[in-house]
Protein backbone atom coordinates (compact mmCIF):
# COMPACT_ATOMS: atom_id res chain seq x y z
CA UNK A 1 0.00 0.00 0.00
CA UNK A 2 2.86 2.47 0.77
CA UNK A 3 4.12 1.53 -2.29
CA UNK A 4 1.22 2.85 -4.61
CA UNK A 5 1.02 6.16 -2.10
CA UNK A 6 4.56 6.92 -3.42
CA UNK A 7 3.98 6.00 -6.89
CA UNK A 8 1.03 8.58 -6.57
CA UNK A 9 3.25 11.08 -5.00
CA UNK A 10 6.31 11.07 -7.33
CA UNK A 11 4.07 10.76 -10.79
CA UNK A 12 2.41 14.27 -9.93
CA UNK A 13 5.95 15.99 -8.83
CA UNK A 14 7.26 14.29 -12.20
CA UNK A 15 4.56 16.07 -14.77
CA UNK A 16 5.02 19.70 -12.70
CA UNK A 17 9.00 19.87 -13.97
CA UNK A 18 8.09 21.12 -17.48
CA UNK A 19 6.04 24.24 -16.16
CA UNK A 20 9.19 26.13 -14.84
CA UNK A 21 8.64 28.27 -17.93
CA UNK A 22 5.19 28.24 -17.38
CA UNK A 23 5.28 29.41 -14.47
CA UNK A 24 7.75 32.38 -15.31
CA UNK A 25 5.15 33.44 -18.84
CA UNK A 26 3.33 35.85 -16.33
CA UNK A 27 6.19 37.99 -15.09
CA UNK A 28 7.73 37.83 -18.14
CA UNK A 29 4.72 39.25 -20.01
CA UNK A 30 4.05 41.73 -17.22
CA UNK A 31 7.83 42.98 -17.23
CA UNK A 32 7.18 43.50 -21.13
CA UNK A 33 4.12 45.20 -20.95
CA UNK A 34 5.88 47.98 -17.65
CA UNK A 35 8.79 48.04 -20.45
CA UNK A 36 6.47 49.55 -23.39
CA UNK A 37 4.14 51.01 -20.93
CA UNK A 38 6.28 53.08 -18.68
CA UNK A 39 9.73 52.57 -19.08
CA UNK A 40 10.49 53.40 -22.63
CA UNK A 41 8.16 56.58 -22.26
CA UNK A 42 9.63 57.84 -19.72
CA UNK A 43 13.76 57.42 -20.89
CA UNK A 44 12.35 58.74 -24.29
CA UNK A 45 11.22 61.52 -22.35
CA UNK A 46 14.86 61.91 -20.98
CA UNK A 47 16.38 61.86 -24.04
CA UNK A 48 14.20 64.68 -25.31
CA UNK A 49 14.89 67.03 -22.00
CA UNK A 50 18.52 66.33 -22.39
CA UNK A 51 18.37 67.46 -26.06
CA UNK A 52 16.76 70.36 -24.99
CA UNK A 53 19.14 71.36 -22.57
CA UNK A 54 21.71 70.73 -24.74
CA UNK A 55 20.27 73.57 -26.95
CA UNK A 56 19.44 76.33 -25.07
CA UNK A 57 21.19 79.56 -26.45
CA UNK A 58 21.37 83.51 -25.60
CA UNK A 59 18.15 85.09 -26.17
CA UNK A 60 15.57 81.66 -26.05
CA UNK A 61 12.75 82.26 -23.99
CA UNK A 62 12.46 80.03 -20.87
CA UNK A 63 10.52 78.16 -18.14
CA UNK A 64 11.86 76.70 -14.86
CA UNK A 65 10.21 73.90 -12.77
CA UNK A 66 9.48 76.61 -10.38
CA UNK A 67 7.35 78.40 -12.74
CA UNK A 68 9.68 81.54 -13.53
CA UNK A 69 9.68 82.52 -16.99
CA UNK A 70 12.63 84.67 -18.29
CA UNK A 71 14.85 85.14 -21.35
CA UNK A 72 18.35 83.40 -20.81
CA UNK A 73 21.48 85.86 -20.85
CA UNK A 74 24.28 83.78 -19.70
CA UNK A 75 24.90 80.39 -20.21
CA UNK A 76 27.58 78.09 -17.84
CA UNK A 77 27.98 74.24 -18.14
CA UNK A 78 26.08 73.65 -14.96
CA UNK A 79 24.55 77.57 -14.66
CA UNK A 80 22.28 79.44 -16.42
CA UNK A 81 21.87 82.87 -16.01
CA UNK A 82 18.19 83.82 -16.55
CA UNK A 83 16.78 87.58 -16.87
CA UNK A 84 13.53 87.48 -15.18
CA UNK A 85 12.65 91.42 -15.30
CA UNK A 86 14.48 94.23 -16.44
CA UNK A 87 17.97 94.46 -14.43
CA UNK A 88 16.54 91.29 -12.19
CA UNK A 89 18.91 87.83 -13.53
CA UNK A 90 19.19 84.75 -11.57
CA UNK A 91 21.03 81.72 -11.64
CA UNK A 92 19.30 78.26 -11.75
CA UNK A 93 21.12 74.84 -12.78
CA UNK A 94 20.53 73.62 -15.84
CA UNK A 95 18.71 71.07 -15.50
CA UNK A 96 15.58 72.82 -14.11
CA UNK A 97 14.82 74.64 -16.94
CA UNK A 98 11.61 72.61 -18.05
CA UNK A 99 11.29 73.72 -21.62
CA UNK A 100 11.60 76.89 -24.03
CA UNK A 101 8.60 79.07 -24.92
CA UNK A 102 8.26 78.92 -28.73
CA UNK A 103 6.96 82.72 -30.20
CA UNK A 104 3.74 80.62 -30.57
CA UNK A 105 2.99 79.47 -27.55
CA UNK A 106 3.52 83.12 -25.43
CA UNK A 107 2.30 86.17 -25.63
CA UNK A 108 4.82 87.99 -23.53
Amino acid sequence: MFNLVYAMGTGGAGGGGGGGLGAFLPLIIIFAIFYFLLIRPQQRKAKQHKQLLSDLKKGDKVVNSGGLHGVITGLGDDVVTVEISPKVRVKITRGSIAGVIRKSEGAS
